[in-house]
């Protein structure tokens, strides 16, 4: 698979909240219905919390993730893939590479996801398990794999 995962710019904030829209909307609907403006503020404060890339396949922009190289561990999150690229094992791709980095450099990886967001699923397969729940959130670990 031709994926490439591209430090984002200020200039990519739009793109970042519309694959956030398509990939979230549903699920952030379903419990709280999408206040736009409310959306809008959240993603613009998390944009510049934390380091986001663009993910491309064969050179065009379908999706983001967040990276964060913390002391500890690696916070891994903000992963959105357009409607159009989901549910064709792009997903795993990425995640599956990511992974291996981290088990080259013995880094553990932590996320979080809503608790009705069937991508569960795909961190469960990918070795995470639940280290702690909020109301709407598990917080899950996966400590680095051996080669």
């Amino acid at each position: 698979m031709n994926i490439e995962l591209v430090p984002a710019l200020e200039i990519d904030i739009d793109f970042a909240f519309e694959v956030k829209r398509q990939a979230m909307g549903e699920h952030i609907k379903s419990k709280w219905g999408w206040d736009e403006a409310f959306q809008r503020s959240v993603h613009e404060q998390r944009y510049i919390e934390k380091p986001w890339f663009i993910v491309y396949y064969n050179g065009e922009p379908i999706g983001t993730v967040s990276v964060h190289h913390l002391e500890n561990y690696v916070r891994f999150g903000e992963f959105y893939l357009m409607t159009k690229y989901r549910n064709k094992g792009i997903g795993s791709y990425i995640l599956k590479n990511f992974l291996s980095e981290c088990d080259k450099n013995t880094r553990v990886v932590v996320l979080e996801y809503l608790k009705w967001n069937p991508v569960g699923a795909l961190y469960k397969r990918n070795g995470f398990e639940v280290t702690s729940e909020s109301d709407i959130h598990y917080f899950m670990e996966r400590k680095p794999k051996s080669h």
